[in-house]
């Protein structure tokens, strides 16, 4: 049994700088994917990105990778899906919505991963949902759709969405699948658990790349494409990852989760100082709704509410279906 509202402060203290660090990343990822149109296509850099985490990494964690690889071998399609769906097809709907989006809502829907793990944990795992939580989830949601709609509530009555929400959206359901399985990763280093996904990563971004290479779609990138291709594929692709799989180790996926709030706040002053994008009232009462779930969520929960490890609600769970 673990306790992830209430982690001992040696273990919490070093995560909600990770976190922090994290999302923090994850904004600069947010305003990058606004840049890269017309510099890069969002394959070639999906592809590019992830070769470039697999060329920095490997002279750290290539022989974890191998010692390891017997442990990991069992595992290998859930190795592969976990790094498909949760980093390529992410990037690939990420940077595709960055076409059709601007950064600040890029940044305010990420902000719903830490809702969609906790409904996820729910409905896998059983995990308990307090109210505070629940406060939580309906602020967030409200945020954002009202950053997908930008204030015009007819958008509703029509579900006339903007191309890029929907894909934002799907990449933010990708992602926290992925997040409540990190816990139940195989027994081995982090390093090496990370490595075996990046490669997963960059092997899964080859046919979308293929796919749009033949379609005549794909822009290789010129002097500030790779500088993009540089920054996402060091920090957002390699430092974050690392750091938010920390972090979900030392305090679990929902309170980790919940650091993801950050990224609006963090995307919001970067799109503003960086791409010039406006930041009116709209954007302000959905990044005040988003922040406003977290503050629910953080002050309304139990002092101690223990809730069962994901490791073993998955071996639970698993028990049960065989």
């Amino acid at each position: 049994m673990t306790t992830e509202g209430a982690a001992r402060p040696s273990s919490a203290a070093p995560a909600y700088g990770l976190l922090t660090l994290t999302a923090l990343l994850w904004a600069g990822n947010a305003v990058t994917s606004r840049w890269a149109p017309g510099h890069i296509s969002p394959q070639v850099i999906t592809t590019l990105r992830w070769a470039v985490a697999c060329t920095a990494l490997m002279p750290f964690a290539g022989h974890k990778l191998v010692a390891e690889w017997p442990l990991l071998r069992p595992h290998w399609l859930r190795i592969l899906l976990m790094g498909g769906l949760g980093y390529t097809a992410f990037n690939c709907l990420f940077y595709a919505a960055g076409a059709y989006t601007g950064a600040i809502n890029l940044a305010l829907f990420q902000g719903a991963i830490p809702v969609l793990v906790i409904v996820m944990n729910r409905v896998a795992y059983r995990i308990p949902v307090t109210a505070g939580q629940m406060a939580g989830v309906v602020l967030t949601l409200i945020g954002a759709g009202l950053a997908a709609t930008h204030g015009d509530l007819a958008v509703l009555t029509h579900l006339a969405f903007n191309r890029g929400d929907v894909l934002v959206f799907g990449a933010c359901l990708l992602y926290a699948g992925y997040t409540i399985f990190l816990p139940t990763r195989p027994k081995v280093s982090g390093l090496a658990f990370f490595a075996a996904m990046a490669v997963a990563a960059f092997v899964t971004s080859l046919p979308p790349l293929a796919v749009e290479w033949a379609a005549g779609h794909a822009v290789w990138p010129g002097p500030e494409g790779w500088a993009m291709v540089l920054f996402v594929g060091l920090g957002p692709s390699l430092l974050s990852q690392l750091f938010f799989m920390r972090g979900v180790e030392l305090i679990g996926p929902n309170r980790a989760g919940l650091f993801v709030n950050l990224v609006p706040i963090f995307g919001a002053i970067l799109a503003v100082l960086l791409v010039g994008e406006p930041f009116g009232a709209t954007e302000g009462i959905a990044l005040a709704l988003v922040l406003g779930g977290i503050a629910c969520a953080e002050r309304l929960k139990p002092g101690r509410a223990v809730e069962p490890a994901p490791e073993a609600a998955y071996s639970q769970t698993r028990t049960r279906r065989m």
